[in-house]
């Protein structure tokens, strides 16, 4: 199957901005970003002005934007990489890609620069195929196809939904395994991609990611914050809960995910044991989490993403408020945040 055309003013690139000098990032990313859209968002914490080479077609909004969009509202908020989620609900466009700004471009098997925009573009456009795995990798990749045994009757696929990039370099691991391996690298660039099977839960990394607005862009939201959280993603559990979240609204409407290329390089940063002290609760959390959303199945009532998560909001104030104060404010979060999502939409 041939790519779908998609034009470049369906796409924003929502960029997070948590340090104020963005040059080197956006250099590095010019021949990939400078043909779309950028929405950066600046942590509402940071103090200085933002440095933006020019040649860039973008917007950028601050704290007092987020205050004069979101209103009084204290259940969803904006700090660190979070802010990242008010470039989604500000965009209007089909397809958002958002990748961290710790990130450069990667070097394929021969050397050549990924674009990564181009294939997150082409995941999205392309069918994905949960119901039924196929074992060559994604079949409507140049070069690959169905295997023998592959049901006829779902060949045709269905909407993917959400593109899960990889990272180069520092892989997205968690705080106690940085810890115990400091030194381990991901030096391996696999070109594959192949979609999540349908009722499989993942790990969602934030880092390099894109999605269909128009399908699951509710889905796609700031909820799950610890108490002793940082501002960074590898000190926080917030886009694994998104990444649950989104995947069982996936399943429920029969989208796709998928996973693989593109990959991205991703910087040193950090120190592992001092985000162990910050993301502890999370890792000790998550095994509540999953089988949560392992078993979790919604009503034929709910048909858009907003109703999802509204119908998932409920199930974890009622099932998993009891465990932790911080899943009722999750839960609490999530019903604010499709409140807010509607409200801005009928805004424009």
């Amino acid at each position: 199957m041939s790519l779908v055309s998609v034009r470049d003013d369906e796409v924003d690139i929502v960029i997070a901005a948590i340090q104020p000098d963005l040059t080197s990032f956006l250099e590095e990313w010019r021949a990939v970003f400078s043909r779309f859209h950028l929405i950066i968002i600046q942590d509402p914490d940071l103090k200085e002005e933002l440095k933006i080479p020019g040649g860039f077609n973008y917007d950028a909004y601050t704290k007092v934007d987020i205050q004069r969009i979101i209103g009084t509202s204290k259940a969803v908020t904006f700090s660190g990489y979070s802010c990242r989620y008010f470039g989604y609900l500000l965009s209007k466009k089909k397809y958002v890609i958002s990748i961290d700004d710790d990130c450069i471009p990667a070097k394929d098997n021969e050397g050549n620069q990924v674009d990564a925009n181009a294939q997150h573009i082409n995941n999205l456009s392309t069918p994905a195929t949960p119901f039924f795995f196929n074992t060559l990798y994604d079949p409507f990749r140049k070069g690959a196809d169905f295997v023998r045994g592959y049901p006829f009757s779902l060949r045709s696929g269905v909407s993917c939904a959400l593109s899960c990039g990889l990272c180069l370099n520092l892989a997205d691991l968690d705080a106690p395994t940085q810890a115990l391996k400091p030194a381990l690298r991901n030096t391996r660039y696999v070109d594959a991609v192949l979609t999540v099977p349908a009722r499989a839960m993942m790990p969602l990394s934030g880092i390099n990611i894109a999605f269909d607005r128009e399908l699951v862009g509710p889905a796609l939201l700031p909820s799950f914050r610890l108490a002793k959280e940082g501002k960074f993603r590898w000190e926080t559990v917030e886009d694994i809960w998104t990444g649950m979240c989104v995947k069982v609204v996936c399943d429920h409407l029969g989208y796709g995910v998928k996973t693989g290329l593109p990959y991205v390089w991703r910087k040193e940063r950090g120190d592992a044991v001092e985000s162990l002290k910050k993301e502890w609760e999370g890792v000790k959390l998550m095994e509540e989490v999953v089988p949560f959303f392992q078993s979790m199945r919604l009503s034929p009532a709910a048909n858009t993403a907003e109703d999802c998560v509204v119908e998932i909001a409920a199930a974890v104030k009622e099932q998993l408020g009891q465990i932790d104060p911080v899943f009722t404010r999750a839960a609490d979060s999530m019903v604010e945040w499709v409140k807010l999502w509607k409200t801005v939409k009928t805004q424009t």
